[in-house]
């Protein structure tokens, strides 16, 4: 704060200005450090809140692919945070997969972590499977977020972005969330980047099961 334009004592106490000044700088020093703590507390509670303010990530844009225009099936190995071996090939033909990109820290990853779950439930044995591709926490902090959203499927850790690597076609390194829709014969059918909402997961994945399983 600019002090200059303070009146100042005709006669300043040379035994208390000193004393003055110091005390000015400590009281300043001290509300600099009360808003540092506020902000930084704010930031946190919007993380547990999932407001998503201050979280630079995908616009929300969706992306649909004509069957004629979607690139070859998808190849991706992983291991789920329960020790199962995923094997993108492995999934059911036929079948519609889709995977969401998260962690637990991200604050739109909460946001629509409940249009998720409501969409896996409606799905269940639907011929739809959910999976989840965690890009950066350890097993406690996933399977925390799994409880607290009551998230119905599995999801890999993929610490060392192997499926991230697969799928960067798709799937920007900083993007995150990020939703794909593959159809019956594993090609993306569709893609969110950013938050996906209950609806249109719902459309996408509507529209990817019209896909015959032997289309070419």
């Amino acid at each position: 704060m600019d002090h200059t334009g303070m009146n100042a004592p005709h006669t300043p106490n040379p035994r208390y200005g000193r004393r003055a000044v110091l005390g000015l700088m400590l009281a300043t020093a001290a509300a600099g450090l009360a808003a540092c703590s506020t902000e930084s507390s704010d930031l946190a509670n919007q993380n547990k809140e999932g407001s998503g303010k201050g979280y630079v990530a995908g616009d929300g844009s969706v992306s649909e692919y004509a069957p004629e225009d979607r690139s070859e099936p998808v190849k991706f190995t992983g291991t789920t945070f329960n020790g199962t071996d995923i094997d993108a090939a492995s999934y059911a033909e036929g079948d519609v997969l889709v995977l969401n990109f998260w962690y637990a820290a991200c604050s739109p990853c909460r946001v629509e972590a409940p249009a998720l779950k409501a969409v896996a439930d409606e799905f269940k044995n639907k011929g739809v499977t959910f999976l989840g591709i965690n890009v950066r926490d350890e097993k406690a902090a996933a399977e925390a977020f799994d409880k607290t959203f009551k998230i119905p499927y599995e999801s890999v850790r993929d610490l060392d972005g192997g499926v991230l690597l697969a799928l960067s076609q798709y799937v920007p390194p900083q993007a995150v969330p990020t939703t794909l829709v593959l159809d019956p014969n594993r090609r993306v059918s569709a893609r969110v980047l950013g938050v996906v909402e209950e609806s249109t997961l719902r459309a996408l994945i509507k529209t990817a099961q019209e896909t015959p399983a032997d289309a070419t």
